[in-house]
C-alpha cells in the first residue's frame, strides 16, 4: 500500500502558475502509475493526467498544453505544474497511485487532496 500525500495547493490568479505535490511512501513508487484527479464542487473526480513507469504521459483534453506532470523517483514524488490557469480549473487535486493496461489509467487509491482556487 502506498501512502500519498499532496502539498503546493492554494489560491492563484487566472492566467498563473501553480506546482502541486505528491509524497509517497513506500520502496515501490518506481513501479506504479501515478496520476492526477480534480474534483470541483457538484461535480465528479476527473482524471486530469497520468504517468507510467517509463515517462510516458496523458492529459485531459482540458488540460493538454497547459498543464505537465513528471515524478522523480529518487524523492518518490510526483507534480503537475500547472500553468495558464483558468477559473475552471479550481478544484481539489488529488494525487493517485494505480496503474496502466491498454493505455487506460486506473487507481489504486487517493491521498487527501490539495485545494487550489483560481480567483481574481
Amino acid at each position: 500500500q502506498v501512502q500519498l500525500v499532496e502539498s503546493g495547493g492554494g489560491l492563484v490568479q487566472p492566467g498563473g502558475s501553480l506546482r502541486v505535490s505528491c509524497a509517497a511512501s513506500g520502496s515501490i513508487f518506481s513501479t506504479r502509475a501515478m496520476g492526477w484527479y480534480r474534483q470541483a464542487p457538484g461535480k465528479e473526480r476527473e482524471l486530469v493526467a497520468h504517468i507510467t513507469i517509463h515517462g510516458y504521459t496523458n492529459y485531459a483534453e482540458s488540460v493538454k498544453g497547459r498543464f505537465t506532470i513528471s515524478r522523480d523517483n529518487a524523492k518518490n514524488t510526483v507534480y503537475l505544474q500547472m500553468n495558464s490557469l483558468k477559473p475552471e480549473d479550481t478544484a481539489v487535486y488529488y494525487c493517485s497511485a494505480g496503474h496502466v493496461y491498454s493505455g487506460t489509467y486506473y487507481s489504486n487509491g487517493w491521498g487527501q487532496g490539495t485545494q487550489v482556487t483560481v480567483s481574481s
